[in-house]
């Protein structure tokens, strides 16, 4: 099945009951257009924007009803015991989160949250074995699918990306490899998924800007997220 008619497949199937998300931005900048006219592809789906820093209480307050999952793009800096009390509570309630590209670096002083997302990325040098993470823009790479079945990769065939990647990248040992790339400047692993507490959690490192947001084998791994993470 080509990945067009795939979409088309899953857009019928999904439009009797469209899923309800909220995206939250916020903390870096990025092409609204592009990133929104993404989400905008998927006619099954329906969004909220939250933005930062007011997107924290409001996770906080939010009828848990109203929505199914989070789409974590933001990068704070900071957060406060309140905020954290709205993480506290999707996890309990079993909501499923997707947390993409720079999301990974938010929060560098709160330590509980790379174990929410599976992995984190240092600012600055973390201890004498651990040093800072990086980045680098425009790099052309190959996504490697690491397992072929999972619910998020399936009928997703390796491809190549032009993204930001980052490299060195601390990646909890019990996340689900689900891709990775093998150039140099990257971080061997660049997406997974993991359970924390009640909630299925998936991360994407490839998200920077218009080429991976308009190339369709990345339109597929993030609709076959949402499914995913909002599928009991």
């Amino acid at each position: 099945m080509t990945i067009l008619v795939f979409l088309l497949a899953l857009n019928s199937s999904f439009s009797a009951s469209k899923k309800k998300i909220l995206i939250v931005t916020g903390g870096h900048e990025f092409d609204r257009v592009s990133f929104f006219q993404m989400f905008d592809s998927f006619d099954w789906l329906s969004y909220t924007e939250l933005v930062q820093p007011k997107a924290g209480i409001q996770l906080e307050t939010i009828d848990l009803a109203t929505f199914d999952a989070v789409v974590f793009y933001h990068m704070p800096k900071t957060i406060t015991d309140e905020e954290k009390k709205g993480y506290y509570r999707l996890l309990k309630s079993g909501k499923g989160l997707l947390f993409l590209h720079h999301s990974i670096c938010a929060y560098q002083d709160w330590p509980e949250y790379e174990s929410i997302v599976g992995g984190k990325y240092y600012e600055k040098k973390k201890d004498d074995q651990f040093g800072a993470s990086s980045y680098l823009h425009d790099i052309d790479f190959t996504v490697k699918i690491e397992h072929k079945s999972h619910p998020v990769t399936k009928g997703v065939k390796d491809f190549k990306l032009h993204d930001e990647v980052y490299g060195n990248l601390e990646v909890l040992p019990g996340v689900y490899p689900l891709l990775s790339t093998s150039h140099p400047k990257s971080n061997l692993l660049i997406g997974w998924t993991l359970k924390k507490d009640n909630s299925k959690i998936v991360f994407l490192q490839p998200g920077h800007d218009k080429f991976s947001y308009t190339n369709p084998n990345y339109r597929q791994l993030i609709s076959q997220s949402i499914i995913y993470i909002t599928t009991k």
